[in-house]
């Protein structure tokens, strides 16, 4: 693992991966990324256009221009396609329950890198950065109820569930997760 802000070079290396602050010609692979039908299946099962993927590209950026943190867009080392994104990024949900105001850790894989264990090693990487960079606190973490590979990834990377939250016409409930510092006090949220 190894840190870089030098700008034209991942910001983050692992074995296998470059990770990278988001970039605007990232779109189109990002867009092509989230596609396929499987990998929406747990993103609120519904195709994804071109302008909502710009709005998350957007909202990725904005988090690192505000907090220093935010998304890495993954790619083989060395470069190569777009495999997926990850990290932990500045969220605002609007329902509470832990996921307003707060640091949020996610991860969305294309499809051909599903079972390799990439977003594990992105994510251990992500948040050894994080913890060195901003100090080691509460995160948050949001999944789709059934999504059993990101369920058993957040809990090896230190998520506990600590609540369950159906939004408004959501397919499924949404299993909040929290990664705790050790010896941190539970937070009673409201």
């Amino acid at each position: 693992m190894s840190f870089s802000l030098a700008s034209g070079a991942p910001m983050l290396r692992t074995e296998r991966l470059d990770l990278w602050q988001p970039a605007a010609t990232d779109l189109a692979g990002l867009h092509s990324m989230v596609a396929p039908e499987a990998v929406r299946r747990f993103l609120g099962n519904r195709p994804t256009t071109m302008a909502e993927e710009s709005a998350r590209l957007l909202r990725n950026a904005g988090s690192w221009a505000l907090y220093g943190y935010g998304t890495f867009v993954m790619r083989p080392r060395d470069g190569g396609a777009i495999l997926g994104i990850c990290g932990v990024f500045h969220s605002w949900r609007g329902f509470g329950d832990g996921l307003d105001d707060v640091p949020e850790a996610g991860w969305i894989l294309g499809e051909a890198s599903w079972g390799q264990g990439l977003a594990g090693e992105a994510m251990r990487t992500v948040l050894a950065w994080f913890d060195e960079t901003h100090g080691t606190r509460r995160i948050a973490c949001m999944i789709e109820e059934g999504h059993h590979a990101s369920v058993r990834l957040a809990h090896a990377l230190g998520f506990e569930a600590y609540a369950v939250h159906q939004e408004e016409g959501g397919e499924r409930p949404l299993v909040l997760l929290e990664r705790l510092n050790a010896g941190q006090p539970r937070e009673r949220l409201p």
